[in-house]
């Protein structure tokens, strides 16, 4: 006789399930099945402690990391994108990092993408099948004019979530760099891309929440991809942020405090080196430092593609 409960079951649940009994991140831990009895207190510590264990597990896989960086730094400096790839999330998080490069590193959104399953709508509202469709992946490349230079890196702490999977292989097929960044150890997601990095992280405190360790993994991850690619495109200057946009208040009294840092220059020279450059910081720096005026740090910068210590090598001082 069939059960009622297998007459009822969803074509696929039941390999599904078998797949997510695999998975590290999935698994179950009987020493917190009490967690809900414990105070606020030893709750909080016990979460503490599980969140030490990740920048350890990053830092196990930073060679694997590096690599990645260098393709990605390699292929932007010939004009190539940087698209993040993932649902739910893994997706979040990645339009978060793209989100957050305009303002810090003076790049224009066409630069650093996030897509996340289901459209922008998805990064509130969870959107209903979305992340089981490579299709969709592929359709969302295609809207981007994929190219040879981009890179694609696929978001999934599961490894197997078939929208990250499909962005990376369709990217791959276009000759593009891909990255596969997860949290399980032999992930469909790490195979399919050219770099896999697999943060293994452990179980989760509430069984299968990947927006906790893993969560917190791949936001690491992905501060390593943007910035060190943005550090090797010439976008600071030491661990200075020359590039950043002055868009509000703060933005404008960091840029002059950066040009104090880099120069050491007076107020006053500061502000007449940031309105012959535009309010430009890299270029305020370099009229200072290179004894230049504004147009010619900007020629300078051109030639050598905007990293300002080549420009400060070539600046023709008189001194």
């Amino acid at each position: 006789m069939t059960s009622t409960t297998d007459a009822t079951t969803p074509d696929g649940y039941g390999e599904l399930r078998a797949q997510l009994d695999t998975l590290t991140t999935e698994a179950f831990r009987p020493e917190l099945a009490e967690i809900d009895r414990l105070d606020t207190l030893e709750t909080a510590r016990i979460m503490n402690g599980e969140d030490r264990s990740v920048p350890a597990a990053v830092g196990a896989r930073l060679p694997e990391i590096a690599a990645a960086i260098d393709g990605t730094a390699e292929r932007m400096a010939r004009g190539g994108r940087l698209i993040y790839a993932g649902a739910g999330t893994a997706g979040r998080l990645g339009v978060l990092d793209a989100s957050e490069c305009p303002p810090t590193f003076n790049t224009d959104p066409s630069e650093v993408i996030g897509l996340i399953a289901g459209g922008p709508s998805a990064m509130i509202k969870a959107v209903e099948g979305a992340e089981d469709s490579k299709e969709l992946a592929a359709a969302d490349l295609d809207a981007l004019d994929l190219t040879a230079d981009d890179t694609v890196v696929g978001i999934s702490a599961s490894g197997r979530t078939p929208y990250a999977i499909g962005a990376v292989e369709h990217a791959r097929g276009k000759g593009a760099l891909t990255i596969g960044l997860s949290c399980n150890a032999d992930s469909a997601l790490g195979a399919a891309a050219e770099h896999g990095i697999e943060i293994v992280v452990g179980p989760e405190l509430l069984t299968g929440s990947t927006r906790l360790k893993a969560g917190t993994a791949q936001k690491l991850v992905l501060n390593m991809l943007s910035t060190i690619t943005m550090i090797r495109l010439g976008k600071t200057y030491g661990n200075l942020m020359v590039d950043v946009r002055a868009s509000n208040e703060k933005l404008r009294a960091r840029s002059r405090r950066i040009v104090s840092l880099a120069t050491g220059a007076s107020d006053e020279e500061i502000e007449a080196a940031l309105a012959a450059t535009d309010g430009e910081v890299k270029n305020a720096i370099l009229t200072i430092l290179g004894q230049v005026d504004g147009p010619t740090a900007a020629t300078l910068l051109t030639a050598s593609d905007g990293h300002l210590r080549a420009a400060l090598a070539a600046a023709p001082r008189t001194t």
